[in-house]
């Protein structure tokens, strides 16, 4: 922040143009016959009158902050230590200008930024008595959002807008944050030890239906060997019986066929020997 006259260009009969760069802000104020008005200049550059005309510059530039709030307890009593990091600014809304202005044309870049971190801080430290050291932790961009939500609009009707805002690191005195961190561990280690056993549990249940289906297929497959093979046996056993059966046809038709040539021989030299045996008589 600065006041006065900027004489960056020669002097001109009855004033002075005053110019800025797009991070600041020239405010002039006053002028010839009592005029109350102000004007805002970004970027440009603005006509001053010499005795009548008053110039300020407020910087655009965002400003980083640090707040940190010291062994408050939270909504369990637990006394903790926080600091974060914002980013903040002047808004360029003419409005939101003039309400800079108000505030802190005159004060210096310290006292500007003492003030805004003081509402930041007001706002951290009231968001943390409601909370409780897991929500906390856990939550870390929550916890800032909830800061950033409350705060902007304080620090908004001082024409400061509020960037970013972040939770840089968070202690306490009865590690109570290391036993968290214990518990936290063990039960994740807990949950690793459970996942591990199911999977293992579902892949032995798995491994144990694979063995059965493979058993099942090969006791399918060994039945349907045994009963082909026993077909093929009762196929091979009607084919050896009616090949006996007709070995024996054959066969008895030959004894049968023998016996017959057999008795007609032997008719035949009984009626031979008759023959011969009728002349002697």
């Amino acid at each position: 922040l600065s006041s006065g006259i900027n004489a960056e260009w020669p002097l001109r009969p009855g004033g002075n143009i005053v110019t800025v760069g797009p991070h600041e802000c020239c405010i002039v104020s006053g002028g010839c016959c009592g005029t109350q008005g102000k004007s805002y200049v970004i970027g440009g550059w603005a006509w001053a009158w010499w005795c009548v005309s008053q110039v300020d510059k407020i910087s655009l530039r965002s400003i980083t902050l640090s707040p940190t709030i010291s062994s408050v307890e939270t909504s369990e009593g637990v006394a903790i230590t926080c600091s974060g990091v914002a980013q903040v600014c002047v808004m360029k809304d003419p409005n939101m200008l003039e309400f800079a202005a108000e505030q802190f044309v005159g004060k210096s870049q310290a006292d500007l930024e003492d003030i805004i971190l003081q509402t930041i801080e007001g706002h951290f430290r009231a968001i943390l008595g409601t909370m409780t050291v897991e929500e906390i932790y856990s939550d870390r961009e929550g916890f800032a959002k909830n800061v950033r939500a409350i705060a902007g609009p304080d620090v908004s009707k001082m024409g400061i807008r509020i960037i970013s805002f972040v939770i840089q690191n968070i202690t306490d005195n009865v590690d109570y944050l290391r036993s968290l961190g214990v518990k936290r561990a063990a039960e994740v280690k807990r949950d690793a030890d459970v996942g591990v056993a199911n999977s293992q549990s579902e892949s032995g249940i798995k491994t144990s239906e694979a063995e059965r289906e493979h058993m099942q297929a090969k006791y399918e497959c060994d039945a349907r060997i045994a009963e082909n093979k026993r077909s093929y046996e009762l196929k091979q056993a009607e084919f050896n019986q009616e090949v006996n059966r007709s070995k024996a046809e054959a066969e008895l038709a030959y004894e049968l066929q023998a016996a017959k040539e057999h008795q007609t021989i032997k008719k035949e030299k009984s009626t031979d020997c008759d023959s011969a045996l009728i002349p002697l008589l």
